[in-house]
């Protein structure tokens, strides 16, 4: 995991999401499932469903980065089109009723960040590894 920067990242970024879901439980309490508004942990504010997300994002991020290169990267480079996605919907999105997940602004200044990360070492590193794979799947 040392020599990959792709393992490293997905399994610092899977631990870290999977405790801010955790963490998020704490303060959701009283909190609607899909409320447009939710309770703020640190500067984020979260509902249910967001804890939710932040679970299986942590979980498919620290398995990718426990298992391979190729996994690592995999999760990283989705992970990262996704929260790129979120992060601009969600500039749409705060203050209306189609908020389920309650992003704030801070929310989307770190899934922006976070989809930088994850895609720019997703798209630009390990390509050793990415090539191996390609030549084995061509023999």
């Amino acid at each position: 995991m040392r020599t990959s920067p792709n393992r490293l990242l997905a399994t610092v970024f899977g631990a870290v999401y999977l405790l801010v879901g955790i963490l998020g439980f704490f303060v959701t309490a009283g909190v609607g499932f899909f409320a447009t508004e939710g309770n703020v942990l640190i500067v984020f504010e979260v509902n249910p469903l967001h804890n939710v997300i932040h679970l299986a994002i942590g979980a498919a991020l620290l398995l990718g980065g426990l298992n391979s290169v190729a996994a690592a990267k995999g999760v990283n480079t989705t992970v990262g089109a996704v929260y790129l996605l979120v992060g601009i919907l969600g500039l749409f999105l705060v203050g209306t009723s189609l908020n389920i997940i309650a992003l704030n602004g801070a929310d989307n200044v770190l899934h922006l960040a976070s989809a930088v990360l994850l895609l720019g070492v997703g798209l630009s590193q390990d390509k050793r590894a990415s090539n191996t794979r390609a030549r084995a799947h061509a023999a």
